[in-house]
């Protein structure tokens, strides 16, 4: 847009900083006008101006308290790196992004929205684009290097090969070895348990081995589950109680007749 071209560099700064991951803002999709446009609220700007991370940075301004973060990001909104919307109703289905307008008010409210219409600094996405090329042409023109370069790749890559075959072995090695455990010494041992696990390097062989003991089941499931064998049990007896009484009423009305008129039959002694 032409008013970001006229945005001063203290400003530009700012903004670059709201775009990057430093920022911690948590960036949501949206659509509008039939495109699909990042969107955030206005607290978690206010939140990230005020972070250690931007107190850091150099040639921006300074920010005391959140009226003056509030009044920093009114100030940016001229330039049109972002605009107040309204957000309304999903595009399609209760999971789809929502639809996103733009409001003629504009202003800035840490509980209003506001869309991007920046995509941030460029230049590690032109720095990607020229190394790929760059790979590519390394590749196709691979016969014309030189013999000592090519005997170097060749020795990376068998190095590569290696580490991925030392991988695809420690891996079958060590389910052989659980179901050796498994049997021998029940739970099973695993040996690198973190492996496959979502953390880094130096962790993944972090213990060396580890009892396959089951996970503990979270004391919010058992107090659920008590409570609803609680409310089975109070059913069961107030049941069986229906019962009870009712086998009481079917024997007491057996008989339908008084006591009273109930025919009795006595011995009498015949006189002599």
């Amino acid at each position: 847009m032409e008013q970001q071209t006229k945005a001063p560099q203290d400003v530009r700064n700012v903004v670059n900083f709201l775009r990057s991951s430093k920022a911690g803002i948590k960036v949501r999709v949206g659509v509008l006008n039939g495109k699909r446009i990042d969107y955030f609220k206005g607290k978690s700007a206010v939140k990230a101006v005020m972070s250690p991370a931007y107190a850091k940075l150099k040639n921006v301004p300074k920010i005391a308290d959140e009226d003056e973060a509030q009044k920093l990001l009114l100030s940016i909104i001229p330039y049109a790196f972002f605009l107040r919307v309204e957000r309304g109703a999903p595009s399609g289905s209760s999971s789809s992004p929502k639809q996103l307008q733009i409001m003629q008010l504009q202003a800035f409210q840490p509980a209003d929205f506001y869309a991007w219409f920046y995509e941030g600094s460029q230049w590690t996405t032109y720095v990607g684009g020229v190394a790929m090329v760059a790979i590519m042409l390394a590749g196709v023109m691979y016969p014309l290097w030189p013999p000592v370069m090519r005997l170097g790749v060749s020795y990376i890559s068998m190095g590569v090969l290696g580490l991925i075959g030392l991988f695809f072995a420690l891996a079958v090695v060590r389910l052989i070895f659980y179901i050796i455990t498994l049997v021998v010494a029940s739970p099973g041992i695993w040996i690198f348990p973190k492996l496959f696990a979502d953390v880094g390097f130096v962790e993944s062989f972090i213990p060396l081995w580890e009892w396959d003991l089951p996970k503990k089941k979270s004391k919010k499931r058992h107090s659920e589950k008590g409570e609803r064998d609680s409310k089975g049990k109070g059913k069961a007896v107030e049941g069986g109680g229906a019962s009870e009484n009712g086998t009481q009423v079917a024997e007491d009305s057996g008989s339908s007749r008084p006591e009273s008129r109930n025919a009795r039959v006595e011995d009498v002694k015949e006189e002599s």
